[in-house]
């Protein structure tokens, strides 16, 4: 269902700040620390999940300081919507995964059908590590057995939006994440 500017903008003005500008700055900083860490000198192909991964992608990229490819992938479960559906494959990375490090980024880890979709699919061109990480993990009881090896930041079952999650749509490019407002 589209939704208007302006009745983006509602939502927003009655959203609730989630995550502010310096806490998300802060768990990307260590994100990137861990990242760096573990893939340091390993050449890892960094995999952005669009649309929604390309701020986290972005920013974690200005802090990993070490050699590395980048590439995208876009995979989707909402298209528009606030409820994930079906997996939709809209373009697979363009490097070679063969015998490569792989670092696959998302905004969001909610369930992990995207993700486990995805690492399946790199593990089936011939990666051989995968890692994750997702900028934001959704605290529920509905997650697969997938477990991300970098996350930024947890929220609560709510639906989120800012830095690369949107609502309807909107709102990918606010420097917090918020969430709809529930009451």
């Amino acid at each position: 269902m589209a939704i208007t500017a302006q009745e983006a903008q509602q939502v927003l003005d009655k959203a609730d700040c989630l995550h502010d500008k310096a806490a998300v700055e802060h768990a990307l900083d260590r994100m990137a620390r861990e990242i760096t860490a573990a893939m340091a000198g390993r050449n890892p192909l960094v995999l952005c999940v669009m649309t929604g991964g390309v701020i986290a992608t972005g920013q974690l990229l200005t802090r990993l300081h070490f050699p590395l490819h980048l590439d995208y992938v876009h995979a989707t479960r909402y298209t528009g919507k606030t409820r994930g559906g079906e997996l939709v494959w809209i373009a697979r990375p363009q490097h070679s995964l063969k015998e490569r490090c792989v670092l696959i980024v998302d905004d969001i880890y909610d369930e992990g059908i995207t993700l486990t979709s995805l690492v399946q699919a790199c593990r089936e061109e011939g990666a051989t590590e995968v890692y994750t990480a997702a900028l934001v993990e959704k605290v529920h009881d509905r997650k697969t057995d997938y477990t991300v090896d970098f996350v930024g930041l947890q929220v609560a079952d709510r639906y989120v939006f800012g830095y690369g999650m949107d609502y309807k749509d909107y709102h990918r490019n606010l420097d917090a994440i918020f969430a709809e407002h529930s009451g």
